[in-house]
């Protein structure tokens, strides 16, 4: 199968502290991917340099066949772990700047998904509550028609119920010839949509496998298993 990401040797340090330490990690077109790992992994530093937001001291990331770049900002959706839209903003107005912004971005497809959870378009990002921003970044980019999506911790700080309906819009609106990958703590909520797992730990892939596999074969499930290799 076509490899979409492929990362060797990757290597970024803070200092004198390690963060990735000769990481190697591929991902396949159609796969729905976990990136898992303990506090302190590498995981936000492995998927900023990804999206280009920081430069690896050396190795190469390739998407697609190019490099983090201007050509990848076509290919990447990423949903950062912090809030990204303005407060000031209204729904309406973040609708329609994805839409100037991203050539592959479905504004009725926003916009119908966005009218599923009541929301008013005139309202006010800073009127929202942490459930709905949450709601409202994950559908803008849910909606763009990408080859890879990363998603950095999606169903982290919000409810049960909104986990429910995040976990529910990413299966409902992910094109199938294209990739996720999603960067959770909550590994119970998001193993039964994965096809794959990565555990990461001290900047290094210690594991990369099918979820099948791993139930059918080790006798346990993701969760499980993370417990047993990050044991204390």
């Amino acid at each position: 199968m076509e490899k979409l990401l492929e990362i060797r040797d990757l290597h970024k340090s803070y200092g004198r502290k390690k963060v990735l330490d000769g990481l190697d990690f591929d991902l396949e077109s159609g796969k729905i991917v976990g990136l898992l790992g303990p506090n302190a992994s590498g995981k936000s530093t492995l998927i900023k340099t990804i999206n280009g937001l920081l430069k690896p001291d050396s190795g190469t990331i390739k998407i697609n066949g190019y490099e983090p770049g201007i050509e990848t900002k076509a290919i990447v959706s990423y949903l950062p772990e912090r809030t990204y839209i303005n407060d000031w903003m209204k729904i309406r107005d973040i609708v329609e700047f994805f839409d100037e912004m991203y050539y592959d971005f479905d504004i009725e497809k926003a916009f119908k998904l966005l009218a599923d959870l009541n929301l008013n378009l005139d309202d006010k990002v800073k009127n929202l509550s942490k459930g709905s921003k949450e709601k409202v970044q994950l559908i803008l980019v849910m909606s763009r028609h990408a080859k890879l999506y990363i998603l950095d911790e999606p169903i982290g700080g919000v409810d049960p119920a909104a986990r429910s309906y995040i976990i529910k819009t990413i299966i409902n609106n992910f094109p199938e010839d294209s990739t996720l990958l999603i960067v959770t703590h909550l590994i119970s909520d998001i193993e039964g949509i994965c096809d794959e797992v990565a555990f990461l730990n001290e900047g290094k892939i210690v594991l990369h496998e099918n979820t099948d596999y791993i139930r059918n074969e080790e006798g346990k499930s993701v969760d499980a298993l993370f417990r047993e290799v990050f044991k204390c």
